[in-house]
């Protein structure tokens, strides 16, 4: 039997990471698995409630799992990724990443754009990519199999919304997926 008592799914520029904790608050085991491997283990503690940090993905992302007693036996777990609950750090990677899903030669593909690095990862892998200044705006190239690609960055021409990045593949727009 497992004491599984909390999953989370975290997107990362190098792709989504499942994190699994383990509990067992009578023998206060804690273990916690990042996409199914095993990343901390602990036996016996004796203090049930506490923190437990550790490192997810390509990128050694800082998070942190918040044990928290809530009434009597029962426990409260949160996730923090750098620092910020979950829910801040997906809104706030929102605004700070685009992220378009595609299908090429019958395989799914995930390109992420980090806007304040100018980074693109596909499928897990930091792709090497050449920069060029066009007429409008900018272009970040880079290929995916034998498909040339690149990612278009445009002024809206609004200062609110501020420069609107597109996928391009073989000459064709991708739709960014909606978060």
């Amino acid at each position: 039997m497992t004491d599984f008592v909390a999953v989370w799914d975290v997107a990362l520029s190098d792709g989504v990471h499942k994190i699994e904790f383990e509990h067992g608050t009578t023998s206060g085991k804690r273990v916690v698995y990042v996409d199914g491997k095993e990343e901390i283990r602990r036996e016996w503690m004796f203090k049930l409630v506490g923190k437990e940090t550790f490192c997810v993905g390509a990128a050694k992302t800082k998070a942190t799992i918040n044990i928290d007693a809530v009434s009597g036996f029962a426990y409260e777990y949160t996730l923090e990724i750098n620092g910020k609950s979950l829910k801040k750090y997906m809104e706030n990677r929102s605004k700070t990443t685009n992220t378009w899903v595609m299908n090429l030669d019958g395989e799914d593909f995930r390109v992420v754009l980090e806007k304040d690095t100018m980074d693109v990862w596909c499928n897990g892998k930091k792709m090497e990519t050449a920069g060029e200044f066009v007429d409008d705006g900018t272009e970040t190239h880079f290929s995916v199999g034998n498909h040339d690609c690149y990612i278009k960055a445009v002024s809206s021409g609004k200062r609110k919304e501020g420069i609107v990045h597109s996928l391009i593949v073989d000459n064709r727009e991708i739709p960014e997926m909606l978060k």
